[in-house]
């Protein structure tokens, strides 16, 4: 997978500093020319020295950047905040909180506090919009990740994570509770679009698909060391984007949490989106903030 290419000399030349950062903020959220919410003048709003405010020409009112973004409430100067999210478009297998720690000159709370912050941004950024529909495939397929419990056997202990990756488009990945098919076919019938084929396993969860109106299924006969089935039927894709996602939390994290997990099955999720386009890593990242 390709990351993007810009160097760190790059980075620095464009973000030399907090002033430019926080300017860039300001213009991606609220553009050169903004309506007071207080006086409706619609103007150029000016910095105040030695804040992290802008401030109306006409009646003074303040706006500041970093309300309503990942930012808000952090002490950590804004430019680390950047490079940090500059770190995660150079790395082929996440960055871990001890990584930032190392890089940034921070303390390791603030480090791992930072790239959940950024997951959560990048998650956003990413959005869900529905995969599939007419003429499309979509790949469904589930893993199991973590440690299990002491005496258990199968999955048991560990935590759930559902994938649907359309071909040659996007993925959309859901931490969920159980394998159950009530579970497992509402998340298809809340991402996927009416009309799509879907690919699964022959996990018996998915059989009811087979007997809807609104999707044609096929199986992959995996018990049988069936892994393309005779009409093309297959989920190889999904299978390869877990194995990828499994190596970043072995390799990288050594472990995660349940209930952080969804943050970082979000972050890969984001990364894979952008696999054709590595240049919008970044981009959307330094510019995917709410609109003012």
């Amino acid at each position: 997978m390709l990351m993007t290419k810009q160097t760190v000399r790059d980075f620095f030349k464009q973000f030399p500093d907090d002033d430019t950062c926080l300017q860039h903020l300001f213009d991606v959220r609220y553009g050169d020319s903004h309506e007071c919410k207080k006086c409706g003048t619609i103007g150029k709003f000016h910095r105040l020295k030695d804040h992290k405010a802008f401030s109306c020409q006409k009646c003074g009112d303040h706006i500041h950047p970093m309300a309503g973004t990942i930012y808000e409430g952090s002490t950590t100067p804004l430019q680390l905040w950047f490079y940090a999210m500059f770190l995660f478009t150079k790395s082929r297998n996440g960055v871990s909180g001890k990584e930032l720690q190392r890089q940034l000159g921070v303390t390791y709370k603030t480090a791992w506090r930072m790239g959940h912050k950024i997951r959560e941004h990048m998650a956003r950024v990413d959005g869900d919009a529905p995969l599939g529909g007419s003429g499309k495939i979509v790949e469904v397929d589930e893993t199991y990740i973590g440690g299990r419990k002491k005496g258990a056997y199968g999955g048991k202990g560990k935590a759930i994570v559902q994938g649907m990756l359309e071909h040659g488009g996007e993925i959309i990945t859901h931490v969920t509770t159980d394998t159950k098919s009530k579970t497992l076919i509402k998340n298809i019938t809340d991402h996927v679009k009416s009309g799509t084929e879907i690919h699964t396993d022959e996990l018996p969860a998915y059989s009811r698909l087979s007997y809807s109106t609104e999707y044609t299924h096929k199986k992959v006969n995996h018990a049988g060391k069936q892994y393309v089935g005779p009409k093309g039927e297959t989920t190889n894709s999904i299978e390869g984007f877990f194995m990828h996602l499994k190596r970043t939390i072995k390799g990288t994290h050594i472990w995660v949490s349940a209930k952080h997990l969804h943050s970082y099955t979000g972050e890969a999720e984001f990364i894979y989106n952008r696999r054709n386009e590595p240049h919008r890593i970044l981009n959307d990242l330094l510019y995917g903030y709410p609109k003012g």
